[in-house]
């Protein structure tokens, strides 16, 4: 029996992840492994940030795609995060587990659009990319995202809020 906590783990604390349940068929097994970030998040400190490094990596060659391919996916990906976040929550038997960093991928992956609009796609992506401006703009999106994230400042703090009354989540 799943015990429907919606207490949030103390994050200051290592937190061991949840297990995926036995009977769980192949549709859950998926959307677990995405709610854990394939498996970023699954260290048991700071597994918002591990997370994060984890949608960062994804990032990189989806980038490399352009700006409008990026833009379709990362708007996928936000739609889709409240059904992976909601269901892989319900799996953990629990609400708000950190370990849950799909909001972290979408998240990154939004942060990063105004680089993907500035053009670090255009011309040859990889020698763009490795340049020392470039990395930069990805390390001070990275600071920032986890930053707000972190904070979670008006109106973020307040839809946070709002949404550990239903058993879905994506903030």
């Amino acid at each position: 029996m799943i015990d429907h906590n919606l207490s949030k783990p103390d994050i200051r604390k290592a937190n061991d992840c949840p297990p995926l349940p036995a009977n769980a068929n192949m549709l859950d097994r998926v959307v677990y492994w995405l709610g854990l970030g394939l498996g970023s998040g699954l260290p048991r400190r700071a597994p918002g940030t591990w997370g994060t490094v984890g949608g960062l990596i994804v990032a990189i060659p989806l980038l490399s795609l352009g700006f409008v391919p990026f833009l379709i996916i990362t708007i996928l990906s936000c739609l889709v995060g409240n059904e992976i976040c909601g269901r892989t929550s319900n799996l953990m038997g629990g609400h708000d587990n950190p370990h849950i960093v799909w909001d972290e991928w979408a998240g990154i992956w939004l942060t990063l659009l105004p680089l993907s609009y500035m053009g670090i796609a255009d011309g040859n992506f990889w020698q763009n990319i490795a340049q020392i401006s470039s990395i930069i703009a990805i390390i001070i999106a990275f600071i920032l995202f986890r930053f707000f994230d972190i904070i979670k400042p008006p109106p973020i703090g307040w839809a946070d809020k709002k949404s550990r009354r239903r058993p879905r989540y994506h903030a």
